[in-house]
């Protein structure tokens, strides 16, 4: 008996949480605004251009720099971005490949990192959240369904849902608020956190009016929709070839000429 209670008072103390606790701990950790950026890229390509995944660093550097699909747009170079995957691997979200070919290769390890097994559309919203920050929830589904298939916007709330009660995902307009509703994804700093809520709590008036005249009647959030959806395909594709391009860029340099 006296060894088991001692048993039972150290757990905490090790981190383990009784069986009975329905509560589980976090896997992650806040990312700073490069980290988000490179691990967003890593998501991104893995989804779109599977055939050029895990990345080089060239190819890396090149994905978070480019002009589409990116706010705000970045200047990263070899050496910034090599130090944002040092950190990430010690905070376990990528992985550093070695031995295919002679250019080494990094991939995420989101699906564990994030405990989203098995769930690709959560992965590839947060990705797109990752890349872009706090929008709207209709351009969310637009975008990040160039990744993954998203019906509707009613699907992709059922998967916000999912992702605000685990923390991973913040809703910034007011409870109540149907349209031009505003999210973003929890892997900020809390400080940083609360900064951006701050600035959406002054502008979500302004923001929810802006995106209600901009939408109009029913034709026309019709037709915005598909230009929307039509023009993710165009930057798919454009990334599609920035990325080939990146990829003949390191071949060419391995090869020396």
């Amino acid at each position: 008996m006296r060894g088991n209670g001692h048993r039972a008072r150290s757990l905490p103390e090790r981190g383990i949480l009784p069986m009975s606790s329905p509560v589980a701990e976090k896997t992650w950790v806040p990312l700073s605004a490069g980290e988000r950026r490179v691990l967003g890229v890593l998501v991104e390509k893995a989804k779109t251009t599977p055939d050029n995944y895990p990345m080089s660093l060239n190819a890396l550097v090149n994905g978070c720099n480019q002009k589409s699909n990116r706010d705000p747009f970045t200047n990263f170079d070899e050496n910034e971005v090599e130090d944002l995957l040092q950190e990430l691997r010690l905070k376990g979200a990528v992985v550093r490949i070695e031995g295919i070919g002679r250019v080494v290769r990094w991939k995420h390890t989101l699906y564990e990192w994030l405990d989203l097994r098995n769930q690709p559309v959560e992965l590839a919203v947060l990705a797109e959240l990752l890349l872009r920050g706090p929008q709207t929830e209709g351009d969310l589904r637009a975008r990040a369904s160039r990744m993954e298939p998203i019906a509707d916007l009613p699907a992709l709330q059922g998967v916000l849902d999912g992702l605000i009660a685990r923390g991973l995902v913040v809703r910034l307009s007011p409870p109540g608020q149907v349209r031009g509703v505003i999210v973003t994804h929890g892997l900020y700093s809390p400080e940083h956190l609360e900064k951006i809520r701050q600035e959406f709590a002054s502008d979500t008036h302004a923001i929810g009016e802006e995106v209600r005249v901009r939408r109009g009647e029913t034709g026309a959030r019709a037709w915005e929709a598909e230009a929307t959806e039509l023009r993710s395909e165009i930057e798919s594709l454009r990334n599609s070839v920035e990325n080939l391009e990146a990829e003949l860029r390191a071949l060419k340099s391995a090869l020396g000429s």
